[in-house]
């Protein structure tokens, strides 16, 4: 005896299978920060956390949100000074320390300034516990907040396309 089924009941079968075999290792979701006036496109749900950093003297609180996926870290870190010469200052000294951490060589731009704002980006290759690591990242500031928003891992765990879209997501 064999048994029929409706094409539509092997397409939905079908589909159901094949949707079932996929984990999409970036599910993109929509982030607005309740600290800061930022959006971004985060691939995986974040978490966040504050503490207080030194930035060349500068004591601040510094909240960060982070996600993870397959040993790269997608991130932002936003805070405020107390002025915009400080916020400004912020940016280098955030970006040097990010490269002394890695011992980085790097290819770096700064932006232009405008008025109020300041920004750098970089792509800096390095060391972590002795294994090599990239950073990808993005530093602005603007008024007495300053953000980074990078990546960071290892470089083969860095998917062009993946960074692209994270960086090119965050939004003031």
């Amino acid at each position: 005896m064999k048994i029929r089924l409706p094409s539509s009941a092997v397409a939905l079968l079908l589909a159901n299978a094949l949707l079932g075999a996929c984990s999409p290792k970036y599910n993109w979701r929509d982030y607005a920060s309740p600290d800061a006036p930022y959006r971004i496109m985060f691939p995986v749900k974040p978490a966040s956390f504050t503490r207080t950093i030194d930035l060349d003297g500068m004591q601040v609180s510094m909240t960060m949100t982070a996600a993870d996926v397959d040993g790269a870290t997608f991130a932002v870190g936003a805070a405020e000074a107390p002025d915009e010469a400080h916020a400004q200052a912020a940016v280098a000294a955030m970006q040097e320390a990010l490269m002394r951490n890695i011992g980085a060589t790097a290819n770096s731009r700064t932006a232009a300034a405008a008025p109020g704002k300041n920004s750098r980006d970089v792509d800096a290759t390095g060391n972590s516990n002795g294994t090599p690591v990239r950073l990808v990242g993005h530093f602005e500031a603007r008024g007495k907040r300053f953000y980074q928003v990078i990546v960071l891992g290892k470089p083969g765990a860095l998917p062009p396309e993946q960074v692209e879209q994270f960086l090119t997501s965050f939004k003031l």
